[in-house]
């Protein structure tokens, strides 16, 4: 032992010479006796005897579970955790460990059908977890015991948990072994442990702390290994500028990763960036270390780790963007795995790679799912290539059979595919799109690529398929574009391209792109355009639901009036009137509720809310063009046309025509209704709560931009042909001209809310003046209602007549039917006429009118 010590020792750039003449040996520290060391070791068994076959003398068993839950489940891992830890809840000593909950996603790569679990209805979950059990159990109790434990179903409020398959297996882990480990806080020397142990040991400095390491037990493949230890109490002894000094090799690459990590993570800690030099030292050695030997899965977990931690930090990686993408992708190449795919993930980043056999490649296609930006995504790779969107994912790219065709020739199984996903877009920062005032665009997606080792893939004659789902939801006026990176843009800083790839956009929420080339691919939303400032936003949400309030209370009124009182509705354009106002109360009332429905996160409840506003809509629209048509006919074509059935017609066609559409609408593809959130609601009211509207693009087009286009075209050219008709017949009637401009602009504005022709403005609510006239717009259509009250119910004198008659009293009631007899005619009674003149037209009363019923 004295020779081994007084011989000299050269740590990476330390050279260390020890005196004999000043050791002197004591049984403490790292050469302390083994009772002395065992006596440092945090176990909850008896002393053991250290050897490289022990087993622990605890018990561990390997659950695998398929778990049905039905009802809302927010964090799925803490409420099956939480079940399981509460069924196995007993007075023996046992522990569950390392529980993992994984969702099964509704579709499959082999067999692609394009469907997925329906939101609000049964959902599928993997469970998987270690018990261990305390001193030496009988496996088959313990067995016997998670099965009478687990297998009953579990119901809390409208959260139901059945397993439908349980899979529980005895393992026997072997020993973490004994192992040195060469820190930033010193030399540490661990001893072997039991699994799921924990050991502690004296820091180099200050000694009197301690540093801790599990021994972990790995839920994938069952085995142990060690985990990264705990110095956090200890004291580091170099710092990130001293990996200057530090030699790679291909002996010590694993340590010093480990090293880059552990000063990485502290200087995080502490000030949450990187300085320039330091981000420098930290990617500089990456590379020597990726180059100077070949890396094996730990060490490339390890240096993904890293990425992800400087990417999810305030450190400012433009400047060596190329450079980490490079990083990763030598890592890829390089890396000696066993089997046919290996996959590595931290939070916001994951890289796989596939060993393709070149002669039966038939295509590749790889998923990513995140969760969000702090937990580690999902991968999913299979053979095969799919075309459409995958449900439940941020990004997919699908390789075709094609790529066969850039396979090295000879190359047997040594051709590797390698995919990347990014969630974070710290390394894609593009000055081009980003600081321009002309074209401004911002990442709307995650990252996702492929490449092919030492291979180009360009000019493919059959495309790559890249569907990614958008970070926020695309309004109907928002332009999205596929882009790749492209290394060679901004003086080789890199940048956005969209050369060779085509957009085709499937939904508000995803994007497929087809592309002729593998790189990295992204989506990219156009910002450019006068955005609606949040503020902005919040008022119009406000003046939205204020006004649709209002307008509910009036209309009813409106109907209550006209329904109570027979004479009010005895012609026919207080009929439609009548068939209007209902149409518009339902439209608002629906409009009030869809928040509150839409909360319920009901997949059914919340087709059918946005089938019935589609309804209302639709019904509204119908009734003003109704309205247009009966002007046309009572002053434009025909006096004195008998039309039987006139009103019961109308109807047909009020309520039918939108009772057609969206049936066929429920019937092509009832998905086409669902819920958004952070939308504009497309009945031109503002909402940022989640929203129940028509979500496919195609359908929203087809039943309702061009339904209401024609409709407001149609009456805005029957408003033109009414004043002018009204003008002619006023020229021939020279009593007619003693009427003010007053009279003449209540008229227009009567006019004016029958027809909708407010709604026009919606069409214009674009350019420098967009927020303008989303407020004028947003207060003229909700307060639909009520303008509707006002010209045609309050200032309606035959109306405020029978409101004296029948609810005022003392010198207010009106009792005198004289001016009534003569004012009112009957119309819908009468076989023979109702003509219209063009005061009646202008203010909705009627004396003559060229239709009958």
């Amino acid at each position: 032992m004295m020779d081994l010590l007084t011989s000299p020792f050269f740590w990476n750039f330390l050279n260390l010479t020890i005196d004999s003449d000043t050791i002197s040996i004591l049984p403490v520290g790292l050469t302390q006796s083994l009772q002395t060391r065992l006596a440092n070791i945090s176990t909850t068994g008896e002393p053991f005897e250290i050897n490289d076959t022990a087993v622990s003398p605890d018990t561990f068993v390997s659950v695998h579970l398929t778990l049905n839950v039905t009802g809302s489940l927010k964090d799925p891992q803490d409420v099956v955790e939480g079940w399981v830890n509460k069924q196995l809840e007993v007075a023996d000593r046992r522990d569950v460990l390392n529980f993992f909950v994984k969702k099964i996603v509704g579709w499959n790569l082999h067999h692609y059908t394009g469907l997925m679990t329906s939101r609000g209805k049964e959902k599928q979950y993997r469970c998987r977890f270690h018990l261990q059990a305390f001193e030496n159990k009988n496996v088959d109790d313990i067995k016997q015991f998670i099965n009478d434990s687990l297998t009953p179903a579990y119901k809390n409020g409208s959260i139901t948990i059945q397993t439908t398959k349980m899979e529980i297996t005895h393992i026997q882990p072997q020993n973490c072994l004994q192992e040195t480990l060469s820190t930033i806080y010193g030399e540490y020397m661990w001893p072997d442990a039991f699994p799921q142990q924990t050991l502690d040991m004296r820091c180099a400095k200050p000694s009197e702390a301690k540093a801790y390491r599990l021994c972990k037990l790995d839920i994938e493949t069952d085995d142990t290994s060690w985990a990264r230890a705990d110095m956090s109490n200890c004291i580091k002894l170099m710092s990130i500028p001293d990996l200057d000094n530090i030699t790679v090799t291909t002996d010590n690459a694993a340590e010093v990763v480990g090293m880059i990590q552990d000063l990485v993570d502290v200087q995080l800690e502490s000030n949450d960036e990187l300085s320039p030099s330091e981000l420098d030292s930290v990617v500089e050695k990456l590379i020597e270390v990726v180059h100077m030997c070949t890396i094996n899965p730990a060490v490339g977990a390890n240096i993904v780790s890293i990425v992800a931690r400087i990417l999810h930090s305030k450190t400012n990686v433009a400047a060596v963007a190329n450079i980490v993408l490079s990083l990763t992708e030598r890592i890829g190449d390089t890396m000696d795995f066993q089997g046919e795919s290996a996959s590595f993930t931290a939070p916001s980043l994951a890289l796989s790679l596939v060993n393709v056999d070149p002669d039966n490649f038939r295509g590749l296609t790889f998923s990513v799912s995140s969760a969000s930006d702090t937990t580690n995504p999902e991968i999913f790779v299979d053979q095969g290539f799919v075309s459409g969107p995958l449900p439940e994912t941020n990004g997919t790219i699908s390789l075709p059979s094609a790529l066969h065709d850039f396979f090295h020739p000879g190359a047997g199984n040594a051709t590797r595919i390698q995919f990347q996903f990014y969630g974070n877009n710290e390394l894609f920062q593009d000055p081009d799109t980003c600081n321009s005032t002309q074209n401004r665009s911002i990442l709307n997606s995650c990252i996702i690529s492929a490449s092919i080792n030492n291979s180009y893939a360009f000019n493919l004659k059959e495309r790559v398929v890249v569907t990614l789902r958008h970070h926020q939801p695309k309004q109907r006026e928002d332009k999205v574009q596929c882009m790749f990176w492209d290394f060679k843009k901004n003086g080789g800083q890199g940048g956005w391209n969209n050369n060779g790839c085509e957009t085709q956009s499937i939904s508000s929420y995803q994007t497929s792109c087809l592309c002729d080339h593998l790189t990295h691919f992204a989506v990219l939303l156009d910002v450019s355009r006068t955005p609606i400032s949040p503020a902005d936003s919040y008022i119009l949400t406000v003046i939205s639901y204020l006004g649709c309030g209002i307008s509910s209370i009036f209309l009813g009124i409106t109907l209550l009036t006209y329904l109570v009182f027979e004479k009010l509705r005895r012609d026919y354009p207080s009929k439609i009137l009548i068939n209007l106002s209902a149409a518009l109360l339902g439209l608002n009332l629906i409009f009030l509720l869809n928040a509150w429905l839409s909360s319920f996160s009901n997949y059914g409840l919340c087709i059918a809310t946005a089938a019935t506003l589609h309804y209302f809509l639709l019904a509204s629209f119908t009734w003003m063009g109704l309205e247009a048509v009966h002007m046309y006919i009572a002053l434009v074509k025909v006096f004195n046309t008998y039309i039987p059935s006139y009103i019961l017609k109308f109807c047909a066609v009020g309520w039918g025509v939108p009772l057609v559409i969206v049936g066929l609408v429920l019937v092509i593809n009832k998905d086409a209704y669902g819920s958004a959130a952070s939308e504009e609601s497309t009945v031109g009211l503002q909402t940022t709560d989640s929203f129940c509207w028509v979500q496919d693009d195609v359908f929203y087009y087809a039943t309702v931009v061009t339904f209401v286009l024609l409709i407001v075209l149609c009456n805005l050219f029957m408003f033109v042909v009414v004043l002018i008709q009204i003008r002619r017949m006023r020229a021939n009637k020279p009593s007619a001209n003693s009427r003010n401009a007053l009279q003449d602009l209540r008229a227009v504005a009567g006019l004016t809310v029958l027809l909708g022709l407010t709604w026009s403005m919606g069409f214009f609510s674009f350019g420098p003046g967009k927020v303008v006239l989303m407020y004028l717009f947003t207060i003229f259509n909700t307060f639909h209602g009520f303008f509707v009250f006002l010209f045609h119910c309050l200032m309606k004198e035959n109306v405020r007549k029978q409101w004296r008659i029948h609810l005022c009293c003392g010198r207010f009631r009106l009792s005198d039917y004289s001016d009534w007899s003569r004012s009112m005619t009957v119309g819908g009674r009468s076989k023979k006429s109702n003509l219209v003149n063009s005061e009646s037209v202008a203010s909705d009363n009627t004396s003559n009118s060229p239709v009958s019923e």
